[in-house]
């Protein structure tokens, strides 16, 4: 269909030990760690032809050791690497630049040219206008100043122009558009998405019965990432789409990583209710998530979890538990998820 795969995050951050979206992680892997299991997809990739490749954002040490050079900023793991030693022709993105692993190191505007120095063809601004403009006019100013080199940015001109001219049909209506049916679109995407790991026919929703919602306070990260309005404030936003089905729902909002005041408050709610509905955010990465989600599942009558972003916790599903997940947490995928789970009730 004329699209373009993309392989990312180069070198390697499955391993990371935190949430780039949200801090900077360092990985202190040496080369030959990466060499044995981290960089073998990206080889495979090239070797077969990918058009893009992304970076990461994580601090790796033991591939760069300037302090804060982050794989975004390293013409080491960019530039020598990447393109010299790996013999890679395509494009090669940056992740997103409004990342809190970029807040930590630097105003955004300056890390797009840092990032356009290393060697990146295309820069990821992906929710903020305003610092889309920021990073335009720093581009155009270093761009001026000849900060960043003409023949690298002639380059990166050259591998963008081929990738369009492989995918025609991706341009063939002009420039980029409004997509007039794009809500539509993402919506039928986002409902395909929802997907059950397990259903057991131990838990049987109904909308008679006393629904608990549990619920991350996003609103705590909108310093770090691009938080929807539409969220927040979280307990009306869940309350009001679970109403649209016609069930009432008590909700508790808890931190991003619960506190124990969560914890004893969730508690005594889980005891009080039918049903729980936890929407699980990185349990495998916070541990406190961990304690709620068992705390969840130990005490709940009958518990539907939701894994946001990803299904990497459901190694920690018991069995009893229906378990899903959505692949993300913006509202159109929540909304989604709220969906099945309200068709599967009636």
């Amino acid at each position: 269909n004329g699209i373009s795969a993309c392989a990312k995050h180069f070198p390697g951050k499955g391993h990371a030990p935190v949430d780039a979206h949200l801090s900077l992680p360092t990985i202190p892997s040496t080369w030959k760690e990466m060499e044995a299991t981290h960089l073998k997809p990206f080889i495979k990739a090239i070797e077969v032809g990918i058009d893009l490749i992304m970076s990461s954002h994580p601090y790796y040490p033991n591939l760069d050791p300037k302090p804060k050079q982050i794989a975004t900023f390293s013409k080491i793991i960019i530039q020598d690497t990447l393109r010299g030693t790996f013999c890679y022709k395509g494009v090669i993105a940056s992740d997103d630049l409004e990342m809190g692993a970029i807040r930590e190191i630097c105003p955004i505007e300056q890390a797009a040219v840092l990032a356009a120095r290393a060697g990146h063809d295309l820069l990821l601004v992906c929710h903020d206008l305003n610092a889309q403009k920021k990073v335009f006019y720093k581009l155009l100013e270093a761009y001026k100043s000849k900060e960043l080199s003409l023949n690298q940015l002639e380059k990166s001109v050259e591998r963008i122009q081929a990738l369009k001219n492989k995918r025609k049909t991706r341009f063939s209506e002009g420039v980029p558009h409004p997509e007039p049916d794009g809500i539509k679109v993402v919506e039928e995407i986002c409902k395909n998405s929802v997907q059950f790991i397990q259903k057991p026919e131990t838990v049987s929703p109904t909308r008679k019965k006393r629904w608990l919602a549990l619920f991350p306070k996003f609103s705590e990260l909108k310093d770090k990432i691009m938080i929807e309005e539409e969220v927040m404030p979280e307990e009306k936003f869940i309350e009001s789409y679970f109403k649209k089905h016609t069930i009432q729902t008590e909700s508790q909002i808890v931190s991003i990583e619960p506190t124990e005041k969560d914890l004893k408050m969730a508690a005594s709610k889980i005891s009080s209710s039918d049903i729980v509905v936890y929407f699980c955010y990185d349990a495998h990465l916070y541990p406190s998530n961990k304690k709620l989600l068992d705390l969840a599942q130990d005490k709940g009558k009958e518990v539907i979890v939701v894994l946001l972003r990803n299904p990497y916790d459901r190694e920690f599903i018991q069995n009893k538990s229906w378990c899903l997940t959505n692949f993300g947490w913006r509202a159109c995928q929540i909304k989604a998820t709220i969906d099945a789970i309200a068709q599967a009730t009636e």
